[in-house]
């Protein structure tokens, strides 16, 4: 087929027509129509055509002169998007994020009583457990399962704290049950969570709930750092506005697609 040659089957006029809702982008918000015409490269009769088409669908509007594209524009990559599960939607904002700060990232959602990692974006290896998507630990020890707790309501926090099993993986792991009622409640107040060689020796981490358009807490993201680089304010200071960038930009996701799935496995109490 020569250069420049298109199939049969190629429809010329739909090609037209996105190549005009492609002209404008942020730095070109609104444009004349000749504008549109030349980025185009259509003639100004064209463009009128398509610019008017679009109009009538409700994914341009104009005040005679300017045009800009409407929110309902986000229609057309809706599908695609919503076909998105939490973590292929998160992944690449993690990976943005550990490029950034060159720490490790991830995100994980509340299984039962446990923890449980669906995706995450390694730098180096800070803990002595090799840790994969699937890796599953207790949620109370956690960063991550501190947020996940403390977005429970008090009953529900209750009840699993009456079940838990409060074994001192270190020195420093809360083992009182009212004194992690009481770190729950700061969370839940403060919206992150920062823990402190409670899980492992040498391991601080913080992490924030990641939200649905809904504004219902679907997963939590974390930055694990070795406690012999990073104080407890380093992180605080330093690494937690990076990470709470982070979960903006995910939460800016979920709210065109709607849903997460992929992160249902849910804050239920099964196993």
């Amino acid at each position: 087929m020569p250069a420049g040659a298109r199939e049969p089957h190629f429809v010329r006029s739909f090609e037209r027509g996105l190549a005009v809702i492609r002209a404008f982008d942020a730095d070109h918000p609104e444009l004349t129509l000749s504008e549109v015409a030349r980025v185009s490269d259509l003639t100004r009769a064209a463009a009128r055509r398509f610019l008017l088409t679009l109009f009538d669908l409700g994914y341009v509007q104009t005040d005679g002169r300017m045009f800009r594209l409407t929110p309902r524009v986000l229609e057309l990559g809706y599908s695609y998007l919503s076909s998105f599960t939490l973590p292929e939607i998160a992944e690449p904002h993690l990976e943005q994020l550990v490029a950034q700060i060159r720490e490790s990232s991830s995100l994980c959602v509340l299984d039962g009583d446990d923890i449980v990692y669906v995706a995450r974006v390694p730098t180096h290896r800070i803990m002595t457990a090799t840790i994969t998507v699937g890796t599953r630990f207790p949620a109370q020890v956690t960063s991550v399962g501190r947020v996940l707790l403390a977005q429970l309501s008090d009953e529900e926090i209750d009840t699993r704290l009456a079940r838990a099993e409060l074994r001192p993986l270190t020195a420093r792991t809360i083992r009182s049950a009212e004194l992690l009622r009481t770190e729950l409640r700061r969370v839940r107040r403060q919206g992150y969570a920062i823990v402190d060689q409670e899980l492992e020796e040498g391991l601080r981490s913080v992490a924030v709930p990641v939200r649905d358009r809904d504004g219902e807490v679907v997963a939590a993201a974390n930055i694990p750092v070795h406690a012999s680089r990073n104080s407890v304010e380093s992180v605080r200071r330093d690494l937690l506005p990076h990470l709470l960038a982070t979960v903006a930009r995910i939460e800016a996701d979920l709210r065109i697609t709607g849903r997460a799935r992929g992160a249902s496995r849910g804050t239920g109490t099964h196993r």
